[in-house]
């Protein structure tokens, strides 16, 4: 079988499985693990590469409000390759190619391959994504395995954290300029953890709020958690913004309890590392709990106080 994945969290779930040599072509921002890194890549963004934050979302809006893709696709590699089987999704069109940027090209094969589209919007369903790609490419009972395998660290976390009687107030921020608060899976993680998201909705997607109703929120706990940045990313871009004179009083500020996490790898991708964010969650939440050395590599803290004028783009931002 020869593979083409257009999604980094697919092409995480095949190599788990075993995938190393079927897969042969990936979106520019497959890059774990390594070897994903080694696979042609046949769909790029057309969105500049390190712009700004305020750019990226003016950019993505005026992309959406025109109904144009925000990926193009190297028809000329997908031909060369000749998958048998691509996997995309349809859940968000701002985080990976859906089957409508396919379409075109794929109409111009002579046997077009199968197409199988993910479209996860909680733990349950990213749990059986990987049952279900499983057994689309015959390996169902290396699938098992794999939930088999996480299971067991839910079940050993859960022990951990029975009979805690405090879940602090959490707030996940996706994106910075402007705030944008996790959805979909992300609360449930939370609630996983050991926590209370305050903003966030399960299985919903994030939306945009201001940062006058992040203060009123009173996270005990604030996590910076960018789609598509490491933990560094985030914290250095938190640390170089500007936010309102009520920020210092919200607890998770006054006590020292913001973190940036590395949302690309652990939280933003619907995948098997999920389970590492949330054993990172359970330890920031809690931080009694034994987790795996991978889960305390997932986030950095952020200790510096901010007392100074919001920036206008923030402060006004709408959904």
């Amino acid at each position: 079988m020869r593979i083409v994945s257009l999604l980094p969290s697919a092409t995480e779930i095949l190599f788990a499985l075993g995938f190393d040599d079927e897969v042969v072509g990936v979106s520019h921002e497959c890059d774990f693990p390594p070897q994903a890194r080694t696979k042609r890549v046949v769909i790029h963004s057309r969105l500049p590469h390190d712009a700004p934050p305020l750019k990226i979302d003016r950019l993505v809006r005026e992309y959406v409000s025109r109904g144009e893709s925000l990926y193009a696709v190297d028809a000329e590699a997908l031909a060369e390759l000749k998958p048998d089987l691509i996997v995309t999704q349809d859940l968000c069109q701002v985080c990976a190619a859906s089957p409508d940027d396919l379409a075109t090209t794929l109409a111009r094969f002579p046997e077009p391959p199968d197409v199988l589209c993910l479209n996860p919007q909680d733990l349950g369903d990213v749990w059986r994504d990987i049952l279900w790609v499983g057994e689309d490419t015959g390996r169902g009972h290396k699938a098992e395995a794999l939930l088999q395998q996480i299971g067991s660290r839910l079940g050993e976390m859960e022990c951990q954290l029975d009979g805690l009687a405090h879940r602090p107030r959490v707030a996940v921020l996706e994106w910075l300029q402007p705030f944008y608060v996790a959805g979909h899976w992300v609360p449930e993680m939370i609630e996983t953890a050991g926590g209370k998201d305050v903003l966030g909705k399960k299985r919903t997607p994030s939306f945009c709020v201001t940062a006058e109703e992040v203060i009123e929120a009173a996270p005990e706990i604030l996590l910076i958690a960018q789609c598509g940045y490491s933990a560094q990313k985030a914290r250095d871009e938190y640390c170089a913004m500007s936010f309102p004179e009520g920020w210092n009083a919200i607890p998770a500020i006054r006590n020292s309890r913001v973190f940036a996490v590395d949302a690309s790898g652990y939280f933003s991708r619907p995948g098997p590392r999920l389970i590492s964010g949330i054993e990172a969650l359970a330890k920031m939440f809690h931080s009694g709990v034994a987790v795996s050395q991978e889960a305390e590599r997932v986030f950095l803290p952020i200790t510096e106080a901010r007392n100074l004028p919001v920036p206008a783009s923030t402060r006004s931002a709408s959904a």
